[in-house]
């Protein structure tokens, strides 16, 4: 297996935290970082660093980002993090690209138009995070997939779900969804028909538009509530 070859944009604390981890996992990582107090070299003795301003397209250059699979913009600014997305996408075809998003309001630019595969917003996934913990049976979206469409959702089962207490195989999913794992007491259960789904499961699934999100919502939401008959 070849060993995945990433650059960082941005040697932050998200920065040196997301290389200390691909380090760990065996990646080989180079930083671009344009503040000299920022390049911790004993911090992260394993990594490449380069102080050059990643926004340069010469600097980029002679950085041979062309020969690096992913490319992760995680600088505190956002046109920063646009740019370095753009070039590393339309001038040196890297083939994934992933963007941190500082400010929600920004979120919108962070599409396939700058050159972003993946955009990760700090608030928007810890506002989804508040969701799951609080909502039971209803659909929470953690992320969207921006090359796809798709988007990650999780669920929580209701005691009187109308999946609860059934096997996976008995269940017709919708179309253009698939269950990814259950969450069950710290656990994660794969998905297997046999597998019965019970009270309180976190499901984790994939939905490939809109319109799959609201079936699998209605599929694994709590059971509708009966109306009361009222005389005339």
């Amino acid at each position: 297996m070849s060993t995945r070859r990433v650059v960082i944009a941005g040697a932050g604390k998200v920065g040196r935290s997301i290389a200390a981890e691909l380090l760990e996992n065996g990646a080989e990582v180079l930083i671009i970082e344009r503040d000299p107090q920022k390049v911790r070299l004993d911090a992260l003795p394993g990594a490449r660093w380069l102080l050059a301003d990643a926004c340069e397209l010469a600097q980029l250059d002679a950085a041979g980002l062309s020969d690096f699979t992913v490319l992760v913009a995680a600088t505190g600014d956002d046109k920063v993090n646009l740019v370095v997305s753009l070039l590393a996408k339309t001038e040196f075809g890297v083939p994934r690209v992933v963007a941190r998003v500082n400010h929600p309001n920004n979120e919108w630019l962070f599409t396939e138009s700058w050159g972003v595969d993946v955009a990760v917003s700090a608030p928007r996934l810890l506002t989804a995070l508040v969701e799951e913990a609080v909502s039971v049976g209803d659909l929470v979206r953690l992320m969207r997939f921006r090359q796809s469409d798709a988007s990650l959702v999780e669920l929580t089962l209701a005691e009187d779900g109308p999946v609860t207490g059934r096997r996976i195989g008995e269940i017709d999913l919708p179309p253009d969804t698939a269950l990814v794992v259950i969450l069950r007491d710290g656990r994660a259960v794969i998905p297997s028909p046999d597998a019965t789904l019970e009270c309180g499961d976190e499901v984790l699934a994939v939905a490939t538009s809109s319109e799959a999100e609201e079936a699998l919502a209605r599929l694994l939401g709590p059971a509708p509530q009966a109306r009361a008959i009222t005389g005339g």
